[in-house]
């Protein structure tokens, strides 16, 4: 398969069986091989190809069914605090948005976004390389 029809093909990730069916059929490659071949990366401004293996390995995970999001059975839960949506401003005059909010959303060093400011909120839209081209 040639560059210019890869871009093509692997425009949207595959889901489902489909997949499953394709993760068998790349059994010889790596993870990260599978990822690309699955669509599962994006092309940033500069032409470089940056892969989604969170995305990836949640698809490869839903696809087979197997439910994570349980609570664990003594009540406790492992890792620091929870998300709780609101933030102060620091000392410094800085916002800072905790790690909890960008592993939600899956964010990687680098990625960027549009801040629009409203009355009395901001809003944080991602930049993709796909609304850099349109």
């Amino acid at each position: 398969m040639t560059n210019n029809n890869k871009k093509k093909a692997d425009a949207v990730p595959l889901r489902g069986e489909a997949l499953l069916k394709r993760v068998e059929d790349l059994e010889n490659l790596s993870r990260e091989e599978k990822a690309k071949a699955c669509g599962y990366y994006t092309v940033m401004k500069d032409g470089t190809e940056r892969l989604n293996m969170m995305k990836f390995l949640n698809a490869l995970i839903d696809a087979e069914g197997i439910e994570l999001d349980g609570r664990p059975s003594n009540g406790q839960s492992r890792g620091g605090r929870s998300a709780s949506y609101r933030i102060s401003v620091q000392a410094n005059g800085n916002l800072l948005i905790g790690s909890a909010y960008t592993k939600k959303m899956e964010l990687q060093p680098g990625d960027e976004f549009e801040i629009t400011l409203g009355r009395r909120h901001i809003h944080l839209k991602q930049v993709t390389a796909e609304a850099d081209d349109a």
